[in-house]
């Protein structure tokens, strides 16, 4: 039976927001459907549209074993690809190619069907977001049904890149024909301009779980353990572009320096992880393998018990963001700096919970050197020993970067950026639903960190 066509029709009867939302993406909120930061975007965007009364509807590649149709969040989840996904249980981009043939040629007439039925049920506009290249086609097929159909002109197409992957198999004139091109930062703006795309830029944005403040007493136990140590956490994907050498390096001139270093390292799955630890080694780093079967704070101390003849723990553990808000606070610094950032999610989360960031020079526009993080322009360690090294004077200046990257973090939480930089390119057709729905709070007056 072919289970693409069990899914309910989104928006069927209820036009009260007058504005309904699409997402089209491979990834999603599912275990199996989260490879990274996209994950992340594309769930909290349809939270928080549902948050404040928006039909939201995410249609990506789910887990198989997974009802194909559910509400989550306010959000309605259709499941795709899930006949060709029980044959793949590597996750989401295991299988790719036949996937996206399969989402491109059966996904389209569905939301195409769920947008009609809006529309005639007495809804006045649909707004669809494609996320990545897997979906170009798919935006393509859309755009010409609407197109046939007579109702083109009551629908918004946005396409949104993440990253520059799969960008050799765009047609870019077709694209740009058939819908709004945007991306998530100034950087990525630039790196489109050399292919001849002028992008609307949409930035990332955080949820509101990511402000949540750490158990005070948690916060005070991790920092009595490390006291003493010059503390260092990263958290990245094994990929050359996250600078894990530089980390290394990094680590090994500060135990050069006599500073005592310690790096929380937390990598993902991919070959790269087996060259940085190979070069810690080399570089004279002791290194300790830690796992948990307790996703708590408990379990992160228990990963990080007996650690006076280690430089380097390399967490081999799921961390919740309950784990990951406790070990960023809770550290000296975070080190998210890459060679090629889009955007980075991870410095922004770190200065949510109350850490010091350090990010790099590329996507990172809520990043401003020296007033609410670290930025590193080189890929030498000694540039950020001598901008650690100034705070590590001054910690009152300390605690003021990370008061002021709270306060940024909160221009990034979801409800902002779709009140400050979405809904305002999606111009005076969008309806909203006024009884509900009311501008973003001030943020003045935040606590210290």
């Amino acid at each position: 039976m072919d289970v693409q066509h069990n899914h309910r029709r989104a928006g069927g009867g209820d036009a009260e927001a007058g504005t309904q939302f699409h997402t089209i993406c491979f990834e999603g909120p599912d275990a199996y459907s989260r490879a990274g930061g996209i994950a992340s975007r594309i769930t909290g965007l349809n939270r928080a549209l549902a948050a404040d009364g928006f039909e939201a509807n995410l249609w990506f590649v789910g887990d198989p074993v997974l009802p194909a149709y559910e509400v989550s969040e306010g959000v309605h989840l259709h499941r795709w690809c899930q006949w060709i996904s029980q044959f793949h249980p590597g996750g989401v981009y295991q299988g790719e190619e036949e996937k996206r043939a399969d989402y491109v040629a059966s996904l389209p007439p569905v939301v195409f069907e769920s947008i009609a039925a809006f529309l005639r049920s007495g809804g006045e506009r649909s707004v669809v977001f494609a996320e990545e290249w897997q979906t170009v086609d798919a935006v393509l097929h859309l755009d010409w049904l609407l197109r046939r159909a007579g109702i083109r002109d009551r629908v918004m197409l946005l396409w949104n890149a993440n990253n520059v992957f799969g960008f050799d198999r765009i047609d870019w004139r077709r694209l740009a024909a058939a819908a709004i091109v945007t991306t998530v930062s100034r950087y990525m703006c630039h790196r489109m301009w050399d292919r001849g795309v002028n992008p609307i830029v949409l930035p990332n944005g955080i949820p509101p779980d990511a402000f949540l403040a750490p158990d005070r007493r948690a916060v005070t136990e991790l920092r009595r353990r490390l006291q003493g140590r010059v503390s260092l956490a990263k958290v990245a994907r094994w990929d050359p572009d996250k600078r894990w050498f530089l980390a290394v390096d990094t680590v090994a001139e500060l135990k050069r320096l006599g500073w005592k270093p310690l790096l929380i390292a937390r990598g993902g799955v991919e070959a790269h992880g087996g060259e940085v630890l190979a070069r810690a080694r080399a570089a004279g780093l002791r290194i300790a393998e830690r796992r948990t079967a307790t996703p708590t704070p408990r379990g992160l101390f228990e990963c990080l018990a007996d650690l006076d003849e280690v430089d380097v723990v390399d967490l081999r553990t799921t961390l919740t963001g309950e784990m990951c808000r406790l070990l960023f606070r809770g550290v000296d610094t975070v080190l998210a700096n890459s060679g090629h950032e889009p955007f980075g999610l991870v410095g922004l989360e770190a200065m949510a919970a109350g850490g010091l960031a350090c990010t790099g020079r590329t996507g990172e526009d809520y990043a401003v050197p020296g007033w609410n993080a670290l930025v590193l322009q080189t890929d030498e360690p000694a540039e950020f020993v001598r901008q650690y090294a100034r705070l590590r004077e001054a910690p009152r200046e300390e605690q003021s970067m990370r008061r002021r990257g709270m306060q940024s973090a909160r221009q990034y939480e979801w409800r902002e950026v779709i009140w400050r930089n979405i809904f305002p390119h999606l111009g005076s057709g969008l309806v909203l639903p006024m009884a509900r729905l009311s501008p973003p709070p001030s943020r003045a007056g935040l606590s210290a960190a």
